[in-house]
């Protein structure tokens, strides 16, 4: 297992497993949470010095973020919706950046999937 921190939020941690006796592919899981302080930051365009540089690499997500509502950072529904939305762009990069990950994907020897944490119920829900 390795911990690969690829953007504010999400991280990708390999997973090996086997299931029916035989060895399944493995799983690079992307996982963002609920409730992201780092999230609201991008949201409300927050400037915290060194952080700053970080907090940009989410403001994609915030401008992609389909949502009808209150688009703010007190609006933790919009802010969820940001942090899934930063997890599935960082999953597409990884797909489109790093021939290390996307070539065995497309062999079908690992599988590159989003998930969020949920902060108040412990609950994963992957995705993708």
């Amino acid at each position: 297992m390795f911990g690969l921190i690829y953007r504010a939020l999400a991280y990708c941690r390999c997973d090996r497993f086997s299931a029916g006796g035989g060895r399944a592919p493995r799983r690079k899981f992307l996982r963002g949470h609920t409730a992201c302080g780092a999230v609201k930051g991008a949201i409300d365009n927050a400037e915290l010095g060194i952080l700053t540089r970080l907090l940009a690499k989410i403001k994609p997500a915030v401008q992609a973020t389909n949502y009808k509502g209150e688009r703010s950072a007190k609006n933790d529904a919009f802010v969820d919706a940001v942090a899934r939305k930063n997890v599935e762009i960082t999953v597409a990069d990884i797909r489109k950046d790093s021939a290390v990950l996307a070539e065995p994907e497309s062999r079908g020897t690992i599988k590159i999937a989003g998930a969020m944490y949920d902060l108040k119920t412990d609950a994963v829900e992957f995705f993708g």
